[in-house]
């Protein structure tokens, strides 16, 4: 229920200033003139507050009324997410469409979810238990993959939030709308009824009982990222690049590929026909691992750039409160966020109209601080119901002329713990993903190396630490290369050229259209990888006793170390033990001339 809090003074943009203003908090929403426009307060000074307008202000008119909502902007949490999509105040677009037409109209208020469904409650609760906060009360199928486990809520008023229990006083199973009760919690005597739906702020993070080690990768089938530059479930990355470098795709990718439950993807500010792909193209998907729909177990979160910036901004903070809502179930959720370059921006134009002193290139002091708070709301953790859960982010950082000097993508780096550096030469070159294995870094690397070795080969780091030093090798020997050509360089050094040619083109090199190619499991990956290792150590030796690299680079097996990628499907891992002994066979013919 809403309440009058003051008047419209002065429109500029999206940034209202509110005269007699009554009744409203720091960060209250509230509605803003005749139409209603969402707002939220983000300045009070004395009788005056500041109201950032989450529509376009058109129209707004000094005078016109303002009405406060009472709290803060907050998320809908129940079943009807998965699946949905929404804008960046999670309003579901295809409701906004059924209501006003293709185009938002302004003031238009839809629920974030569905009245009118009913879902079938299965409690897992009964009368007289115990619980405590994050406890599980019951389940409701919300999807075809997704059980979303009805949780007690944290912090409310009459539960403790020290971790003192409650008892259940009623449980209600059956079908019920979002809205209705499904359980009673009694706590001093006083019945609380514990609806299907909780309500969350979305710039505050969801608790947890305690942090967890990054020490289980997320893995994600592509080659360049799991072998080289991992990241681990609950971690952080950037992915930052140049128009044209691929950053949409590598995230869809992910989004597509990798062994998260939950996948929640956030368009903020990108380019119309850039979301109306993912709109159109998501849906279509297929699930690898159950071949189900993937909205089965996606979200996304629609924000384009002719959308009003204020909207932007908030959008980031909605899609990692969903993403928390399932960890808090003990998911593993995968965050993408496309780009928070354009939620910088969107920052950077409302401290512009708010006169905020501007620091580097515009951007407000406070810049930093903002992208601290949304990349550390990644982690995997021991939830409050005793599960374990993770929120991993990754974010596309969209750099002008894909400059890494400005400073989104600078202050990113401060923040996050694995950095793909996408880069605009190889993906001219074609030569996808085009994440520069120079430039890139994993600070996962350490904590992921058990689980590898326990799970997948006891010498995968040894073999990823080989190859990267043959890369690192060629990017030295390519400065003299440019200079004098490679035929001036000694055998040996030729060699490190041609292992890093097989290495960039025939395991790095990915094609995301191929069926083969397009995801390769952590087995295939070091197999592919050992083969390709045994063929420089083998070849290195051979060229020590006096053979020339050409009759190396001669041999038929090379042929085969590049098409295995291609050639070998993920379940079919013999016939790679097959290429290694045919690798063996013929540089033993080609040792033996040279003993």
């Amino acid at each position: 229920m809403s309440t009058r809090a003051g008047s419209v003074e002065a429109v500029d943009g999206p940034v209202v200033t509110v005269a007699d203003a009554e009744g409203i908090s720091m960060a209250d929403l509230v509605e803003v003139g005749d139409d209603r426009l969402l707002g939220e307060v983000i300045r009070l000074e004395g009788n005056r507050a500041t109201v950032q307008v989450y529509e376009n202000t058109g129209g707004l008119q000094p005078g016109q009324l303002i009405h406060s909502i009472g709290g803060p902007l907050s998320a809908e949490l129940g079943p009807g997410i998965i699946g949905n999509i929404f804008d960046g105040l999670q309003r579901p677009l295809e409701m906004i469409e059924a209501k006003s037409g293709a185009f938002i109209s302004r003031g238009v208020a839809v629920a974030s979810l569905d009245r009118k469904r009913k879902w079938l409650f299965r409690p897992s609760v009964r009368q007289g238990d115990q619980v405590h906060e994050g406890s599980v009360l019951g389940a409701v199928q919300e999807s075809e993959l997704i059980e979303q486990r009805l949780l007690v809520p944290a912090r409310l008023n009459n539960v403790s939030s020290t971790g003192l229990a409650a008892q259940i006083a009623t449980v209600a199973p059956g079908e019920h709308g979002v809205a209705d009760a499904v359980a009673g919690l009694a706590v001093d005597r006083k019945e609380t009824a514990l609806l299907m739906m909780q309500r969350w702020p979305v710039r505050r993070p969801r608790p947890y009982r305690k942090p967890l080690l990054p020490d289980v990768p997320l893995i994600t089938g592509q080659r360049v990222i799991d072998t080289f530059f991992p990241i681990a479930k609950g971690g952080t990355a950037a992915i930052p690049g140049g128009f044209g470098t691929g950053k949409t795709v590598t995230q869809h990718q992910l989004a597509k590929w990798s062994d998260a439950d939950v996948v929640v993807y956030i368009g903020c500010g990108e380019r119309g026909n850039e979301m109306t792909e993912v709109l159109v193209g998501f849906p279509k998907l297929v699930d690898p691992r159950s071949g189900k729909p993937l909205m089965e177990r996606t979200v996304l979160i629609a924000n384009t750039s002719n959308m009003p910036v204020a909207a932007r901004e908030a959008s980031i903070y909605t899609g990692v409160t969903l993403a928390e809502y399932y960890r808090d179930m003990g998911y593993d959720v995968a965050l993408m966020a496309d780009s928070t370059s354009r939620w910088a921006e969107a920052l950077r134009e409302i401290a512009g109209r708010l006169e905020e002193l501007p620091a580097e290139e515009g951007f407000p002091a406070y810049l930093p601080s903002r992208l601290a708070e949304f990349y550390e709301r990644a982690g995997r953790v021991v939830t409050l119901g005793g599960m374990n859960g993770s929120v991993t982010i990754v974010g596309a950082v969209s750099p002008p002329g894909g400059d890494f000097s400005e400073p989104v993508t600078q202050n990113t780096m401060r923040f996050v713990r694995c950095f793909w550096a996408l880069d605009k030469a190889l993906a001219a070159a074609r030569h996808f993903p085009a994440i520069n294995w120079i430039e890139s870094y994993s600070e996962y690397l350490d904590y992921v190396e058990e689980w590898w070795s326990q799970n997948v080969a006891k010498d995968w780091r040894r073999l990823r630490d080989a190859a990267m030093s043959v890369l690192q090798q060629e990017n030295r020997l390519q400065q003299i290369v440019k200079l004098v050509g490679p035929d001036a360089l000694p055998d040996e050094q030729r060699h490190v050229l041609e292992t890093a040619r097989i290495l960039r083109e025939g395991f790095l090199q990915q094609n995301a259209m191929h069926p083969i190619d397009t995801y390769t499991t952590p087995q295939k990956q070091v197999a592919m990888l050992r083969v390709i290792i045994r063929f420089h150590e083998r070849g290195k030796d051979i060229v020590a006793r006096g053979a020339p690299v050409i009759r190396i680079r001669e041999l038929p097996i090379i042929v085969l170390l590049m098409r295995m990628k291609t050639d070998v499907p993920n379940d079919q891992l013999a016939k790679i033990d097959e290429i290694g002994l045919a690798l063996d066979r013929q540089m033993n013919e080609l040792e033996r001339e040279y003993i």
